[in-house]
């Protein structure tokens, strides 16, 4: 009865009229107002664990009845749906969706702040998570599609990425893309999260957090070019409405009830490849609205154009290692300007709303409906025609896709003692509804190009035979969870629970036959333990199961079952007193089951009868280490093989474009008083391993290593920019797919940008 009724409700959802709702777009909305600080008379009054982004009823700074501390930096109280102090983040709402300190979650944590995304000046999502420990970032170089990332080995930018704690789901061609200018925070929880997500990688997920309305008025732009003539104008006004007094004469004051942003960007010029625009626009205006100390409603809406062409799929000889002829330029285009192109059209609308119903109880609800429309099409390399002649061949490629996902979380959370215990509990319903219309076609046709002497000018080759996939495909999810935090003394105990059910149904598009149908029952849970010594260390433990809904049809024509993950981790954070920062160390095992294999005998067709293993280690440090320096640093080691495959001869190997040991350091000083105050200058390398480009382990794509620079100088209310990535122009091979499919890393990129703020 449940399920039905959570289901039915979810269909409704997702299934709003997409006339309605596709000129606006969803965002899940939180803001960045100033805390209504008091003396409470007794322990019980304490911030509620969303004061993350508004100002609470009441409160003492020791959300989640964590023993107070003193504030690292005076003046800035820090809510995890807020903004970070420099570089280090102190709270974190994703492993939890609570208000609770990174130093009190039993679960590995990084968050990457406005501050340290300025200063690298990273161009999207994917180069935002490039100095993360456990993060492969830009899996397939230089992309203007997509953002591509593996956490601990296991792909997760398809179902592990998060938008203001709900999740924007994609399968196919219809890939959503979220804005670096618009992102207050970037968090990435590492390991299984579906006790609180629901379906979402093994691995972990990507949290980003908006940009909300601030107390405080802002007015910013910025202008900047690249070395490839890329070039972007980009804003972001908002603060307090003025509003007019009753007797009609306005005196300029504001009642501070009313807070309104817009952020927004026009970007537009050539990229490395040939032919190959980033041309991108958004804009993201939100509304918050704050009628008392105990309520709070923000409304977020979204609207992304981009228009680029596709990615080159290119031979392993002749880009990881020499051709007869040398090897494939980087600028080399594979397609044609006529007929190639990528668009995509997004929008998002959604809001948070937020309510304390007293000092130990506070309802919060969230909601998004987002729809994406992408076109793809032009002529894909597919190995060589004759390696003597470098000429390549082609395929003849076509896809369009438009998708509709709709969010809603409900949470009650209660904080309550039992004798000595203090509790944090949480309990959630929430409802995910997806639908994509999935169209393809694929053929041949296309002469082949030259690599060293393209010429380009061909017509649009139609099309022979049906399409490949012509299909409707919706899914709907409801999920209860239940999460009680516990602490005692020093202990803080995490008990998590979740029960998911999903309904699932492919249809063909234009008939409406179905195809194949099923629905799934997954019960997930985490259990995790943290103790924090006194001296600032916090050794903790944890094991967590997830599972994952995924969409398509095996060997025998059945929709997939979901796949499942279970992890073990140990390990310690380390935050000295006195000093602004942290060091962090896990170890874990994890487990990918029900992991899509093919068979051998038909290796277009699939089962699902593989498991993929990854062990392996993490270290991180951040720190603000006095006023002027800012660090960071990762280092990941793991040992990622097939622990269970339908093919015996890959039992033990590790998967395509994958690689195994990461290392970074990044490094931003800046002067604050004397004859250079204003100036800075800031640096990191990047190490990234070696991995396979075929299933035996056979072909290597060699490590790199990779640097970036970063001049700033601030005057006034001006700043100047220079950031380089890639300093030395390294040319390498992000990755290979298979041997015939491998994808150049960026180029050196020089971005010189100049600021306003008034």
């Amino acid at each position: 009865m449940l399920r039905s009724a959570v289901l039915a409700t979810a269909s409704a959802w997702v299934l709003v009229p997409q006339a309605s709702l596709a000129q606006s777009t969803a965002q899940s909305s939180a803001q960045n107002l100033p805390s209504v600080t008091v003396t409470a008379p007794e322990a019980r009054r304490r911030v509620p664990a969303s004061a993350a982004h508004s100002a609470p009823r009441r409160s003492v700074q020791t959300a989640n009845r964590s023993k107070p501390q003193p504030q690292r930096n005076a003046g800035f109280v820090e809510r995890p749906l807020g903004p970070v102090h420099g570089y280090v983040a102190g709270r974190s709402s994703s492993g939890t969706k609570t208000n609770t300190p990174i130093m009190e979650t039993p679960q590995s944590v990084s968050v990457v702040g406005a501050d340290q995304i300025r200063d690298q000046k990273p161009n999207k999502l994917d180069e935002v998570l490039r100095y993360t420990a456990g993060v492969r970032a830009g899996t397939f170089g230089a992309d203007t599609r997509n953002d591509w990332w593996l956490i601990r080995g296991f792909k997760s930018d398809d179902v592990g990425l998060f938008l203001d704690g709900m999740q924007l789901f994609y399968t196919s061609y219809a890939s959503w893309k979220l804005q670096t200018p618009n992102m207050e925070r970037v968090e990435v929880l590492r390991g299984p999260s579906a006790v609180l997500y629901g379906g979402s990688s093994p691995g972990g997920i990507v949290n980003v957090i908006s940009k909300m309305p601030p107390a405080e008025p802002i007015r910013y732009v910025e202008t900047g070019v690249n070395n490839f003539g890329n070039a972007y104008v980009g804003f972001d006004f908002g603060g307090p409405v003025a509003t007019q007094p009753q007797d009609g004469k306005h005196d300029g004051k504001q009642d501070g009830k009313l807070f309104y942003r817009v952020v927004g960007q026009v970007q537009n010029g050539p990229t490395q490849v040939n032919f190959t625009p980033d041309n991108n626009y958004f804009i993201a205006p939100s509304l918050t609205w704050k009628p008392d100390a105990d309520t709070t409603f923000t409304v977020l809406a979204s609207a992304t154009k981009q228009d680029t062409r596709g990615i080159n799929f290119l031979p392993y000889v002749g880009t990881v290692t020499n051709a007869s002829f040398g090897k494939i330029p980087t600028s080399f285009f594979a397609g044609d300007p006529n007929v190639d192109k990528f668009t995509r059209e997004q929008e998002m609308l959604g809001y948070r709303f937020e309510r304390h119903l007293t000092d130990d109880v506070t309802f919060r609800q969230n909601a998004r409906f987002a729809h994406v429309d992408i076109t793809y099409r032009g002529y894909v390399g597919n190995d060589y025609a004759n390696q003597a002649t470098a000429t390549l061949n082609r395929y003849n490629w076509y896809a369009k896709n438009t998708a509709n996902q709709a969010d809603l979380d409900n949470q009650l959370e209660y904080r309550f003692d039992t004798g000595p215990v203090r509790h944090t509990m949480l309990f959630g319903v929430d409802l995910k509804g997806y639908q994509i219309d999935d169209y393809q076609l694929f053929g041949g046709g296309v002469p082949p190009i030259s690599i060293l002497n393209p010429v380009y000018g061909l017509s649009d080759i139609p099309f022979a035979g049906d399409p490949f996939r012509n299909f409707r495909i919706t899914q709907k999810q409801a999920g209860t969870y239940l999460q009680d935090q516990m602490k005692l003394g020093n202990f803080t105990l995490v008990m998590s629970g979740r029960n998911d059910w999903v309904e699932t149904t492919q249809n063909k598009r234009f008939t409406g036959a179905t195809v194949a149908s099923r629905d799934d029952s997954r019960f997930s849970g985490r259990a995790g333990l943290i103790y924090n010594f006194d001296n600032g260390i916090a050794p903790y433990v944890s094991y967590s199961t997830s599972y994952n809904p995924i969409i398509g049809l095996d060997a025998q024509n059945r929709l997939f079952l979901p796949e499942t993950g279970k992890q073990a981790e140990i390990g310690v954070k380390v935050a000295p007193k006195g000093f602004d920062g942290y060091f962090t160390a896990s170890f874990f095992d994890l487990k990918r089951q029900n992991v899509v294999t093919t068979t051998v005998t038909a290796p277009v067709l699939q089962n699902q009868t593989g498991e993929v293993t990854s062990r392996g280690i993490e270290l991180e440090a951040v720190a603000n280490a006095t006023k002027e320096l800012k660090l960071i640093g990762a280092f990941t080691a793991y040992h990622l093989f097939n622990s269970r495959d339908l093919d015996p001869t890959l039992v033990g190997k590790t998967p395509t474009n994958t690689p195994e040991i990461l290392v970074s350091g990044w490094a931003d000083y800046t002067f604050k008083d004397g004859p250079l105050e204003g100036f800075g200058f800031g640096g990191g390398v990047r190490y990234i391993g070696s991995s396979w480009a075929d299933t035996v382990n056979t072909l290597e794509v060699p490590a790199v290593v990779l640097g970036d620079l970063a001049l700033h100088y601030e005057w006034q209310n001006w700043r100047t920019a220079l950031n380089v990535i890639n300093l030395t122009d390294k040319i390498y091979v992000a990755s290979c797919s298979v041997p015939t499919s491998c994808f150049y890393g960026d180029r050196r990129r020089v971005t010189a940008s100049v600021s306003y703020t008034w």
